[in-house]
């Protein structure tokens, strides 16, 4: 296998969260066109690649700034943000999925609006670069209002949880977590 999807399929573990099945299925079936890659290849990396972060794992330091990052979207969400992590792959994937919650919410009068990075935001974070989080309320009209409401309370989820953040304080401008250490452990 050359080297590209070796990087890709490293780097894919690294986010922690494909299972062994649906990384074989992304590389066999979705990023790579079926029959582009051999299955038995692409199986024997993800598990060398799992092996190799397994004993990474056991030297770091707890908690994680992952860890941190959970504990900030549990904070969002419990102020009413649709929060959500490794929403689709682009934007437009994440807008779709922030809609897919809000549509199935049992109590949507709680939400106040929506913070998410994709599956692009995530691959730049775990090569070391910042993490960006696409934030808004729900109603697009009140963006400038209610939008910067939404976007301080998520700048002060993370802050509480010793993240490094930088925004503009405009709507304009995505939020960045700053420095992001990304280390999350393979859970299967």
């Amino acid at each position: 296998m050359d080297e590209r999807p070796l990087q890709l399929i490293d780097l894919m573990v690294r986010t922690g969260f494909y299972d062994r099945d649906q990384l074989i299925e992304i590389f066999c079936r979705e990023r790579y066109a079926p029959g582009d890659l051999d299955e038995a290849e692409v199986t024997a990396a993800v598990d060398a690649s799992v092996a190799a972060l397994r004993v990474e794992q056991a030297s770091w330091a707890h908690p994680t700034d992952c860890d941190r990052l959970d504990a900030a979207f549990a904070a969002m969400r419990a102020a009413g943000v649709v929060a959500l992590q490794n929403a689709g792959f682009t934007q437009s994937d994440g807008y779709d999925d922030v809609r897919d919650v809000v549509r199935l919410t049992t109590d949507p009068a709680r939400l106040v609006g929506y913070c998410f990075y994709h599956g692009q935001d995530l691959e730049r974070a775990v090569e070391g670069r910042d993490l960006y989080l696409a934030f808004g309320p729900l109603d697009p009209k009140l963006e400038q209002s209610a939008g910067l409401a939404v976007g301080h309370t998520i700048v002060a989820a993370l802050e509480a949880q010793g993240l490094s953040v930088a925004w503009d304080g405009t709507f304009e401008q995505r939020i960045a977590v700053q420095d992001l250490v990304w280390r999350r452990p393979v859970g299967w």
